[in-house]
């Protein structure tokens, strides 16, 4: 990838749309896109110009890209130049936004190309702004994730981390760890010079200020995992408990079939919801039961499939009825799980029973009344997010290349901390110290090596 080349790619979804918008990148960008213009004025930058999309005509091209021969005209477009270094990778960009014909659109790529420019690879634009100094790589990496968003929540976080949030969050604590790495080195390289050493109490304490908020980072995965990726929450019950009715509530729409007669859903119906701003894949699952028949076996081996499979459990259990032993054996199933008994069909006269002894959270509803369905969303969401709700700080841990990173750092500062407890010698526990530096400085990308540059990137769509 030779980053002197000029780029271009379409930056715009494929398909038809009311404009798209051609991206160009590079040295030679204003160079390669004016002879394909007929502007109204000048091509200055940071400014909007109205113009024509046109065939080159090379000997008559003027300064602004005015051609005094007859071209043929391709469509109106509005172009946007981004002089060098005021752009998003620092080069010099037009954009050119045309109407969103694919046609016209690749046409205007193979313009560009016939002028010297080259297809852009996936990601391009985007590593170009991290090889150049624009963003750090858990910015580059928070541009996916914007991208990739389907909730508006994951979008903010997506757009803090995009901020900085995670860099900033990580600097001060690679910075107590550079400090303290410095003062050894200078004691063992001045030595000579009557420079102090520091004791081990009082590495034991600065290893310690390190440590601490880096475990605070690792812990925060687990959320910021749920966050990027959403969960699946499985709803089962013995047949005709009102599972397939609560499963339409929490979707809001009739997404599965619901009749009286026990045993309706025979196969898994799965739809995903934004619960919290969490993406939550949820599944209704057939009756569990002694099978009748064939198909209803299979419906509920896929049903236990799916409660194994699930990063939460709807236990539904009918108020209006005893417990019955499939209830007792679903809820001994789901005993250290993460699970949730709900007590569905509340709005029925009959036995009020209690499911405290298993000691699962509970809600009552009425899947017909829509009564109890609010707090339920919210027992989700705080099974989802801890007993502290969502968390309101930022730069929490969405990657799981971060995550690695960060428990990487983490075991080689416990060696550290054991070392000095140990009195290994400060040469030998400097080793720890970097080993602990180093992986952090790969999340933002000072240490990075290509081959993960180019893993990361490749995951990017083209003209991003």
């Amino acid at each position: 990838m030779n980053l002197d080349d000029t780029i271009v790619a379409i930056a715009t979804p494929p398909g038809r749309g009311g404009i798209g918008v051609v991206r160009l990148a590079g040295p030679e960008a204003r160079k390669i896109a004016l002879p394909m213009l007929r502007l109204k004025h000048d091509l200055d930058p940071g400014r909007a110009v109205f113009g024509e999309l046109v065939e080159p005509a090379d000997e008559h091209v003027g300064t602004a890209g005015r051609s005094s021969a007859t071209s043929d005209r391709i469509d109106e477009v509005v172009v946007t130049y981004f002089a060098k270094p005021h752009s998003y990778t620092t080069d010099d960009i037009v954009e050119i936004s045309a109407h969103g014909s694919p046609v016209i659109l690749r046409h205007v790529v193979e313009l560009a190309m016939a002028r010297g420019a080259r297809l852009a690879e996936p990601g391009e634009f985007t590593m170009r702004a991290f090889l150049n100094g624009r963003i750090d790589l858990t910015q580059a990496e928070a541009v996916r994730d914007l991208i990739d968003s389907q909730t508006l929540y994951q979008a903010k976080v997506a757009a803090q981390q995009l901020e900085g949030a995670l860099s900033r969050r990580l600097q001060p604590i690679k910075q107590k760890l550079v400090e303290l790495i410095a003062t050894l080195e200078a004691g063992i390289d001045f030595a000579e010079d009557d420079i102090s050493v520091l004791p081990a109490d009082q590495i034991l304490k600065r290893l310690a200020t390190v440590r601490a908020p880096l475990e605070d980072l690792a812990a925060s995965f687990a959320y910021g995992k749920i966050v990027h990726e959403g969960l699946t929450l499985a709803i089962v019950g013995r047949p005709n408990v009102g599972k397939s009715s609560l499963f339409n509530c929490l979707v809001e729409r009739e997404r599965a079939i619901v009749t009286a007669t026990p045993g309706t859903t025979r196969d898994l119906v799965s739809e995903t919801v934004a619960i919290g701003g969490i993406p939550v894949k949820l599944v209704d699952t057939a009756g569990i039961r002694r099978a009748l028949d064939e198909a209803e076996s299979i419906g509920i081996r896929k049903s236990m499939e799916a409660l194994a499979d699930a990063d939460l459990v709807l236990v539904v259990l009918d108020s209006s009825q005893q417990l019955a032993d499939e209830d007792n054996e679903l809820l001994s199933q789901v005993a250290g799980r993460p699970a949730i008994a709900v007590e569905n069909k509340s709005d029925m006269r009959g036995c009020q029973f209690s499911v405290l002894s298993s000691q699962l959270p509970r809600v009552r509803t009425s899947a017909t009344t829509g009564e109890g369905i609010p707090e339920l969303r919210k027992e989700i969401l705080r099974h989802v997010a801890g007993e502290a709700g969502v968390q309101a700080e930022t730069g929490f841990l969405t990657n799981l290349r971060h995550q690695e990173r960060v428990r990487e750092s983490l075991t080689a500062l416990a060696a550290a901390t054991a070392a000095t407890g140990n009195k290994v010698p400060h040469e030998m526990l400097l080793l720890d110290l970097y080993n602990a530096l180093r992986p952090l400085d790969e999340i933002t990308g000072a240490t990075t090596t290509d081959d993960i540059l180019n893993l990361i990137f490749s995951t990017f769509c083209i003209g991003k």
